[in-house]
């Protein structure tokens, strides 16, 4: 760990803004009856599926408000996104892997104030942020999006054909580190949303992809708030990968406390 991040988290803990981190930002509350394992590190509620979440109770009261108002106050849905969230709530049991409203709409900005023209995108899921970032290219534009499940990637084909975006989205069905060795840059933007494990690996082949001053956002980062203190396997790597993501000097990095944080890195070296 570098002296820069070590200095940082001392600091965080001395002042008590650990405890506080969730209120710096729109991420939804954890509850007992929706939390998923302690390795997943996906937040288990969304705004959209406040029923799942029980009532919280003191600092999680705020947090819940801030995410309602966050959400009520950035832009909505489209009907492809919102139908893509509603079926994959309904129909499958990870549901919450999937991206919440806000940081759809940060993607989707992020795309747009870039200037975008080719998205990379590793872990597709259900297609939610794939329809969100597609929907912010140009009418020639291309989102790659990789992935290897047939099943959870059948939602995304079936509401992507529905919309005047999705001819814009390529799926490569195949394990990510066969398909990007095969990928010809430039991309503009790179968004990181899968197995956990394989950050590192997917950073290190994502980045020399990206044209020059390129964007690379990665979810997840936060592990549920526990890289604060790692105490497990999954904390603890990710943990690494963040210091490994801000000791990189062809970046120049932000990381947000939006749901369970998102970095935004821009390619400068």
């Amino acid at each position: 760990m570098s002296a820069r991040v070590s200095g940082r988290r001392s600091w965080l803990q001395a002042s008590g803004l650990a405890t506080l981190s969730p209120l710096l930002g729109c991420v939804t509350p954890r509850s007992a009856s929706a939390r998923p394992p302690a390795d997943d590190g996906e937040p288990a509620g969304s705004p959209s599926a406040s029923s799942a979440v029980s009532t919280p109770r003191g600092p999680d009261v705020a947090v819940a408000g801030i995410t309602e108002y966050c959400v009520a106050h950035s832009v909505g849905e489209s009907a492809a996104m919102r139908a893509i969230a509603e079926q994959t709530r309904a129909e499958v049991e990870l549901w919450y892997m999937m991206i919440g409203p806000v940081e759809a709409a940060l993607l989707r900005l992020l795309v747009r104030l870039r200037g975008a023209r080719r998205v990379l995108e590793i872990g597709t899921f259900t297609g939610y942020s794939a329809i969100a970032m597609a929907e912010a290219l140009p009418d020639h534009g291309e989102l790659v999006t990789l992935d290897i499940s047939e099943e959870w990637t059948a939602i995304a084909r079936r509401h992507w054909a529905n919309s005047p975006h999705g001819a814009k989205i390529r799926l490569e069905l195949a394990p990510a580190s066969e398909t990007l060795p095969q990928l010809r840059g430039p991309f503009d933007v790179a968004f990181i949303d899968a197995d956990k494990t394989g950050y590192p690996a997917y950073w290190d082949a994502t980045v020399p992809l990206l044209s020059p001053g390129g964007l690379i956002i990665v979810d997840n980062v936060l592990a549920g708030g526990r890289v604060v203190a790692p105490d497990s396997s999954h904390s603890r790597a990710t943990d690494a990968f963040n210091d490994k993501v801000v000791a990189d000097t062809r970046v120049e990095t932000l990381m947000l406390p939006v749901r369970d944080g998102v970095t935004v890195a821009q390619r400068v070296g």
